[in-house]
């Protein structure tokens, strides 16, 4: 995952490439990011490396337009859910047509949620995150989705 994007800037007389987005991590007034934290320490390295993969080839591709998708749902109020329900190989060869048979091991689906924004020039900023494969709970995932809604007013309040 990169947190700067990279633009390419078209041959006069080619077609230009779509923009990107890129991706920041939202950091709090101590410079920590509940995301990063969350992706280190409660993803094990297969889904780190499935999450990676979705925001580079979906999310930083597609944008705000995962909502016309099953890979994203508006929570209203600007915040939006990326739904990551995936193995590494099918991301890796998303949107790319026939796939090649996966490699050992990246057969894998994996149920995460990475609790997003999107502002300015094409930027998303990954607030939080759920394992929805190992939380089942609706409790639980309302808790999470509450504490995405408070770290953006917070974001929102500190960018004023």
């Amino acid at each position: 995952m990169t947190t700067r994007g990279r633009r390419r800037r078209s041959e006069p007389g080619s077609r230009a490439r779509p923009q990107r987005w890129r991706s920041e991590f939202y950091e709090d007034e101590h410079g920590l990011s509940p995301f990063a934290r969350w992706f280190e320490r409660d993803l094990t390295s297969y889904e780190q490396a499935v999450l990676a993969a979705a925001v580079k080839q979906v999310l930083e591709v597609v944008g705000i337009d995962i909502c016309g998708s099953e890979w994203g749902k508006n929570l209203g109020d600007g915040l939006f859910e990326f739904r990551v329900r995936q193995s590494l190989h099918a991301i890796r060869t998303y949107g790319q047509g026939p796939a090649p048979p996966a490699r050992p091991g990246e057969d894998r689906t994996v149920l995460l949620r990475a609790f997003v924004t999107f502002y300015g020039d094409r930027v998303v900023l990954l607030l939080h995150g759920l394992n929805k494969g190992r939380t089942s709970s609706v409790r639980k995932q309302q808790k999470e989705i509450a504490k995405a809604r408070r770290l953006l007013s917070d974001w929102r309040r500190r960018r004023r």
